[in-house]
């Protein structure tokens, strides 16, 4: 017997699950797998828990209910993103209730997606399966990708569809852009202020390969066009730049992040080379070295077909036409795996990543009886 939904949501969030980049503020996601590991056995699941290699307590959970390889996948992530304890209302990891809302960290983004996916699932005994349900549960989606890397990598069978409930408002998302996370380095040659043609000021190179970046930004913008999107092109936003060391010193080296948001016809290694291409003919009149490399993980652009016989079932159950979205989720991995994905899941992306971050018990029951919907279509009624 479960939890009732809210229940399980206060326990959810009150399991801390911060994954970074930086090792100060990192946790294991184990005590949000320990939870979902239990609820799971209680209906009936066959339950794996699989630690990821070289990293300090994060692990993945894979349970199975049912036999086949033709399944559906409910699939989410189990960490959050850091947090400001001191821009919270009340403690982020102490649900709070007001004004019909339920407040905590990770409530839509996306623990709640768990509770949710669990009773529908509960609706069902398991002898009436014909096809298996899976559920998934990784580790860093919000820093590495690591849980869902591991998962393509193993090229495990999971099963033919899948949905991912990170918060949609409930509207099926069938593609989204891609991230890049890409360092620009340019170095020249340190040298007296007062005698500038004794060094290379790698400042002033980059300058010109920034002019460079924006121009190949601008070609872009006119080759790649996708009015699926909000932002229907490419983008390169420059982040954060750095170099140099004092007044009179001319600056040996800098280096520039840059973030991109990839459509789905986009190569990320095509365009590293175009960038790369860009850069050097900018700085080819003088002898400045540079070197353009990916920073951190890149996710790649996902798109699902609208004309499937899945896709166009979710459309039906919600009532609206499979959109896009400008933010990244694990559904290219799952896609590897030759799953037909989409993302789907309660809650409001505006609110993620915020502090006093809600969801609502009206969404969360609406996404159970989605969910259901599509238990009962694939995985009940399956020929």
């Amino acid at each position: 017997m479960l939890p009732d939904a809210k229940e399980m949501i206060r326990a959810l969030v009150a399991k801390p699950s911060v994954s970074s980049l930086d090792s100060r503020i990192d946790q294991s996601n184990r005590g949000v797998i320990d939870l979902v590991a239990e609820w799971a056995e209680a209906l009936g699941f066959d339950v794996r828990i699989d630690a990821l290699p070289g990293s300090s307590g994060k692990c993945n959970l894979v349970a199975t209910l049912g036999s086949g390889s033709d399944g559906l996948v409910l699939s989410g992530h189990t960490d959050t993103v850091p947090y400001d304890a001191s821009r919270w209302t009340e403690d982020p990891f102490v649900l709070s209730e007001r004004e019909g809302k339920l407040f905590g960290l990770g409530t839509a983004d996306m623990k709640g997606f768990f509770a949710a996916a669990l009773h529908a699932i509960g609706r069902f005994e398991p002898r009436h399966l014909r096809r298996p349900i899976t559920l998934v549960a990784t580790a860093d989606e919000e820093s590495t990708m690591a849980g869902a890397r591991r998962l393509a990598e193993r090229g495990e069978s999971l099963g033919a569809f899948a949905i991912i409930g990170e918060p949609t408002d409930l509207r099926p998302i069938r593609k989204h852009k891609g991230i890049l996370f890409v360092r620009l380095i340019v170095d020249g040659k340190s040298g007296h202020a007062s005698q500038p043609d004794l060094g290379i000021n790698a400042i002033e190179g980059l300058q010109r390969a920034i002019v460079a970046l924006e121009r190949w930004r601008e070609g872009a913008s006119a080759r790649f066009v996708d009015d699926d999107f909000e932002v229907p092109t490419p983008t390169l936003s420059f982040g954060r730049v750095e170099g140099g060391d004092s007044f009179n010193r001319i600056c040996a080296h800098c280096e520039l992040s840059i973030d991109m948001r990839l459509l789905p016809e986009m190569d990320h290694e095509t365009v590293l080379r175009e960038l790369g291409d860009a850069v050097g003919d900018a700085l080819v009149e003088r002898p400045w070295r540079f070197e353009i490399q990916p920073a951190g993980v890149h996710v790649e652009p996902f798109s699902t077909p609208t004309d499937t016989p899945f896709v166009q079932q979710v459309e039906d159950m919600c009532g609206c036409s499979a959109g896009s979205v400008l933010f990244a989720t694990e559904a290219p991995y799952l896609a590897k795996l030759g799953l037909e994905t989409l993302v789907l899941g309660a809650g409001d992306i505006k609110v993620a990543h915020q502090p006093d971050e809600y969801v609502t018990m009206p969404a969360i029951r609406r996404a159970t009886d989605l969910y259901a919907n599509l238990i009962q279509r694939i995985c009940v009624e399956a020929s």
